[in-house]
């Protein structure tokens, strides 16, 4: 009985799902392309990935990191470095003679066939998008063997020290042949690259919104059935208590690292996404602000929930980047009265008070360790005992 629950629910997500990604096709098909929502929904899209990322850290294993940012990076320049085209790589490191990376890796799996362009594209970003993942995992594993013998505050110190000590040596200027220094990396694929055009270039089919999204769903998808296995329910047990969880025969360590590196590998994966979204790479913007900001996602959302996470993560990037945006302005009505307070930085006043009032009045986050099935569930448990 259990078992076809389990998979009645499975088809119902699946089929959510889908439904989910054909909105999103239809609304970027019909609706104006410089329409805020669409930035909204890529930016939504990367940072649920990223908040659900450090959830399974914070929330799940109970290991507080804020060196979020950090492994973003590492993802982010993994991904640009490897998919600048070879024919801008003079113009984008020329402060360097060149780029000290001579391929792209879209141009080498094109395959010489009409249309190879395409796959090529869709392979190599593909792949890079892995490969800024495994690059992130494998820095969090170097540093996760001294790191991880550390607990609460004393972890969260260390690795944020990680995040800016990379985030420095990322602007070395003797790595500039592959980093670039300080300067911004650019010219490289991004969601735009996907849309589908005709033989004159025009666009017929956009998928810029469709593709951050997809790619951000198979990952949380992942980290989900990860959640859901007995590597998740080890991952819970260490929250709990750590001795105890020892006792029963969980080895504290491979646990801790591999919830470390499966982290810290959604992160690069996030990394990269958001360098597609911003069109450029750039070390100065992955401040400790941005792993806050990203804590403060999850906080918000429910420490322990992936649902939670996804949905703070849509209306944090509306409220600070949309919906508040007029409070930035001066408004004068037809009177000629000016309202007062309405200038530049307002929004932001705005935007902490509205986060102060969330997390008094819902100290556990939106969903507390909730996901969206169990509050249809406790609806339906509510009904059958009305009747």
């Amino acid at each position: 009985m259990k078992q076809n629950k389990s998979k009645k629910g499975v088809w119902i997500a699946l089929v959510c799902i889908i439904l989910l990604l054909a909105v999103i096709v239809v609304l970027e098909n019909v609706l104006k392309p410089t329409s805020m929502l669409f930035p909204v929904l890529k930016k939504g899209a990367v940072y649920s990935l990223v908040a659900v990322s450090l959830n399974l850290l914070n929330g799940f294993t109970g290991l507080f990191s804020l060196g979020q940012a950090g492994f973003m990076l590492l993802g982010a320049y993994t991904y640009a470095i490897l998919t600048v085209p070879s024919a801008t790589k003079e113009s984008v490191y020329y402060l360097y003679g060149g780029s000290a990376v001579k391929f792209a890796l879209q141009e080498v799996l094109a395959p010489p066939i009409p249309g190879g362009e395409v796959i090529g594209l869709i392979l190599g970003v593909a792949l890079a998008i892995i490969l800024a993942g495994l690059v992130a995992a494998g820095f969090a594993y170097l540093i996760g063997l001294p790191v991880l013998r550390l607990k609460s505050d004393y972890l969260a110190i260390a690795t944020l020290g990680f995040a800016e000590i990379l985030r420095a040596v990322f602007q070395w200027d003797a790595l500039g042949p592959v980093t670039n220094g300080a300067n911004m990396l650019k010219n490289f694929p991004t969601f735009t690259s996907f849309n589908v055009k005709n033989a004159g270039g025009a666009v017929v089919l956009r998928l810029s919104t469709f593709v951050p999204f997809l790619v951000a769903i198979l990952c949380i998808t992942v980290i989900v059935l990860l959640i859901n296995s007995s590597y998740g329910r080890a991952f819970k047990a260490i929250r709990e208590d750590e001795i105890a969880a020892e006792a029963m025969g969980i080895n504290l360590a491979r646990h801790k690292m591999l919830s470390f590196c499966v982290s810290s590998f959604f992160a690069g994966v996030g990394g990269a996404l958001l360098a597609m979204y911003s069109n450029q790479v750039q070390a100065k913007p992955f401040t400790s602000a941005m792993t806050y900001e990203i804590l403060l996602i999850v906080v918000i959302g429910g420490i322990g929930s992936v649902s939670g996470s996804c949905i703070a993560s849509f209306l944090y990037i509306a409220c600070s980047e949309w919906w508040l945006r007029f409070l930035d302005s001066e408004m004068v009505l037809s009177s000629g009265f000016k309202v007062p307070l309405l200038r530049n930085g307002f929004r932001m006043v705005v935007f902490s008070v509205v986060i102060m009032i969330v997390v008094l009045f819902f100290r556990r986050g939106i969903m507390g360790d909730k996901e969206l099935p169990d509050l249809f569930r406790q609806r339906k448990n509510r009904k059958e005992a009305a009747r």
